[in-house]
């Protein structure tokens, strides 16, 4: 299997219609955003508690946040339609599977939005001064792309909750702390553990609606791969241990038990969810789960500031 970048992009039975600004906005997965906004949110509470608080590097973290998110939709949009797994879908709208755009307009916006983030990114290392985060970055950049571009995604050998968790948890979270507080702490690590649970169980839902179509395409994902009954326990598991791991920061900073707010909020996706839930009545959950993540998020970066 060649890399999609390298494959042909032509002849194909869909004629492509020229897509619409609202069709390019809903491939972009809006309801997926607050996955990039909240390990910035995050990130920055965890440097006020450390009292370095940087706001231009937390507003260039957040366009890089964003671009990549937004940047590995598109890239999905464009790996996945071409290899045709996108054929029979129930998840949100494609374009290339569903022919209203050229997959190398779909790509070329792709690598718009990874430009984009490389160059914010630059801004943040030439602010910070720490120059060895551009192997970070450039880490970052690759991982979106190969989550299911080149020869062998990790998304399609179950992989991609990990790599979520790495870069969307870890790397987001403790790297806004780092580049605006000029260091780390076991708060941060806690926070970036609660950030990269919820964002992780974003993609559990999601590749769970899609158990049976992926199946058939071959994509091994986690889901695929563990069935869907442990990929349910998966997710309520995600859910929890973020609670867990945000609440371990309240020894020190009390006003962290404000997340405790947001369990109101877990309680609906996962009753979809452990209720068994399949198809499209699971397309609320990713919705749902997303306003938990930046809910609880905005609440444990309060928590922290305050």
């Amino acid at each position: 299997m060649s890399d999609p970048a390298e494959l042909p992009l032509p002849s194909s039975p869909v004629t492509h219609r020229r897509a619409t600004p609202a069709q390019w906005a809903s491939a972009a997965r809006p309801r997926t955003l607050p996955a990039a906004i909240t390990p910035v949110l995050v990130g920055t509470g965890s440097a006020a508690a450390l009292d370095g608080v940087g706001w231009l590097t937390a507003v260039l973290a957040l366009v890089v946040s964003l671009a990549l998110q937004i940047g590995v939709n598109y890239a999905n949009d464009y790996s996945d339609g071409i290899r045709g797994t996108d054929t029979d879908r129930v998840g949100p709208f494609r374009l290339v599977g569903s022919g209203s755009a050229e997959p190398r307009h779909v790509r070329d916006a792709a690598f718009l939005c990874f430009a984009l983030a490389a160059l914010a990114g630059l801004v943040v290392v030439a602010v910070s001064g720490h120059w060895w985060l551009l192997l970070v970055g450039a880490a970052s950049v690759a991982a979106a792309w190969y989550y299911t571009g080149g020869k062998r995604p990790y998304g399609y050998a179950g992989l991609g909750e990990v790599f979520v968790f790495v870069f969307f948890g870890l790397v987001a979270v403790m790297g806004t702390t780092y580049v605006q507080a000029g260091r780390i702490d076991a708060t941060s690590v806690a926070g970036a553990f609660c950030v990269g649970f919820l964002a992780c169980a974003i993609l559990v839902a999601n590749n769970l609606r899609d158990v049976p179509t992926d199946t058939v395409a071959g994509k091994r994902t986690l889901a695929v791969r563990i069935g869907e009954a442990n990929s349910r326990r998966l997710y309520a598991a995600l859910v929890v241990g973020a609670f867990v791991a945000a609440l371990l920061t309240a020894p020190r900073h009390p006003w962290v038990l404000l997340v405790l707010l947001a369990g109101v909020f877990a309680q609906r996706p996962l009753r979809t969810v452990l209720g068994g839930a399949t198809g499209r009545d699971l397309i609320p959950v990713l919705k749902g789960t997303g306003q938990l993540e930046l809910l609880t998020g905005a609440l444990l970066a309060l928590g922290l500031a305050l």
